[in-house]
């Protein structure tokens, strides 16, 4: 076979990022030797895999079918290399986890893991829940904890406990007294960013119970602690999960406002590619991470699944 792992795995790259310099620097070669490496993978195929168009290279009809065909491939060789690579207490895994989760959940357990096994060394990326789905699915990391639901036949889930989503605020306009979702339904609300599991839950959940009253919402973040900062500071309304919120409840800094008929709540998944190969390591990473984190939010608050 003419063609290469290493052409192969260029090529992915290239597809992902759509930049030869950033492809060049996250494998260590140099930016014509990546050029070249496509040039010699199209002259193998003897058809052209990319458009050039504007010093850019756009993957053509061509291009796209052979990605289809190779990237499943690839997908799997690396699992296996992967396997042979690691045991039970050695070895390389890449976690993902949505903001609440990484922010409040996985990283201490993380540190408490590769404290424990000093030769485990854990790849942690932080996303949205959208984008950790995604991940998963493509292969990029092997396990993943969201705050949202997903239906992708490609994904395996499981739940890993329950969180509670609170409507806070530091306004003393609408705390300590109970009122309707439409009485501060136009009080500046800011969200999280669209993909977030936080947002996609609570505002399906009003679409549910108070017949779309529609929220003012004035600015969207994409990260829970600069949403909190602007709670303090500039003091609108936001719904977020009571991990994130639980010591400045606590403390008086933030207040939960008790608006009429309002409960939301919603899963916390462990989630991994129905197609991954699951190795030693994996699977102790996977349980002792989904038993801790149970076990964390029931601290907080929230309900577990441990028994």
């Amino acid at each position: 076979m003419k063609i290469s792992l290493r052409q192969i795995e260029i090529f992915l790259n290239v597809v992902d990022s759509q930049n030869l310099t950033k492809v060049a620097k996250e494998l260590g070669l140099s930016q014509s030797a990546v050029s070249m490496s496509i040039k010699e993978l199209e002259t193998i195929l003897g058809r052209k895999l990319f458009d050039r168009i504007n010093k850019k290279l756009i993957l053509n009809e061509i291009g796209r079918n052979f990605y289809q065909a190779v990237q499943p491939i690839y997908k799997k060789l690396s699992d296996i290399e992967s396997e042979f690579r690691n045991v039970e207490d050695k070895g390389n895994i890449r976690v993902g986890a949505s903001t609440t989760i990484i922010d409040y959940l996985i990283p201490g357990i993380v540190c408490d893991y590769m404290n424990r096994y000093p030769n485990v060394k854990i790849n942690l990326k932080e996303g949205n829940t959208k984008e950790i789905v995604q991940l998963v699915k493509d292969g990029k990391i092997d396990m993943g904890f969201i705050e949202g639901d997903t239906d992708d036949s490609d994904i395996i889930k499981e739940i890993i406990g329950k969180d509670e989503l609170v409507i806070v605020s530091a306004n003393k306009e609408v705390i300590n007294k109970e009122v309707t979702l439409e009485e501060i339904a136009n009080y500046r609300w800011v969200l999280r960013e669209p993909g977030s599991g936080t947002r996609k839950t609570f505002l399906n959940y009003i679409k549910d119970h108070y017949n779309n009253v529609k929220l003012n919402v004035f600015l969207e973040l994409g990260h829970t602690e600069s949403i909190k900062s602007l709670l303090l500071s500039k003091k609108p309304i936001t719904c977020i999960s009571i991990l994130a919120v639980h010591n400045e409840i606590k403390s008086g800094k933030l207040h939960e406002i008790k608006v009429k008929g309002f409960k939301c709540t919603r899963n916390f998944y462990a989630i991994y590619n129905k197609e991954k190969y699951k190795s030693e390591l994996f699977n102790k990473l996977y349980q002792y991470s989904k038993d801790t984190i149970s076990l964390a939010m029931q601290s907080r608050g929230c309900v577990g699944t441990c028994e």
